[in-house]
């Protein structure tokens, strides 16, 4: 008896967007205790590649991901709520962006977008995927494949930008 084993899926690519940025969170609040100029520096260019990866992931869920699903399941209350919470962490984003120095106000910030990104993270995993992976019209797998391609352009756009 063989085992079916589950390919990566749509879901799968996001899920390890999410816990790549929850080590980079959990790499910054072990930075926050230093309060030396290397430190500083470590934690704003830390705080940058975060927004960089958040702006990227929440680009290619509203393009692709989020329409995709919204066309696909009944009960689309959670794409909603998602939706205002992009909108909650790119309104944080832009502050952190526009911060000329990392100071306990700006620690404050990544802190809170660290804690929306958990909120809207556990519901993505416990809520929305399964929703998603349930639906029989999605193609999760192939719609990996168009997430990935998006996800290296964005991110070569936004290198090529800083």
């Amino acid at each position: 008896m063989t085992t079916k084993r589950t390919q990566p899926d749509a879901c799968s690519l996001l899920d390890a967007d999410h816990r790549n940025v929850k080590k980079m969170f959990n790499a910054y609040e072990e930075l926050t205790g230093s309060k030396s100029a290397s430190a500083r520096g470590k934690r704003q260019e830390l705080a940058r590649q975060i927004c960089m990866e958040l702006t990227v992931h929440a680009q290619i869920e509203e393009e692709i991901f989020y329409p995709a699903v919204r066309a696909a399941i009944k009960d689309t209350d959670l794409l909603d709520e998602a939706t205002v919470e992009h909108a909650s962490a790119k309104d944080l984003i832009a502050q952190l962006q526009e911060a000329t120095e990392v100071d306990d106000m700006f620690d404050a910030k990544v802190k809170v977008l660290g804690e929306y990104i958990d909120h809207h993270v556990k519901e993505e995993r416990n809520e929305l995927f399964p929703k998603a992976r349930a639906a029989r019209k999605l193609d999760l797998v192939a719609m990996r494949e168009t997430l990935a391609t998006r996800k290296e352009e964005l991110m070569a756009d936004m290198s090529a930008m800083a």
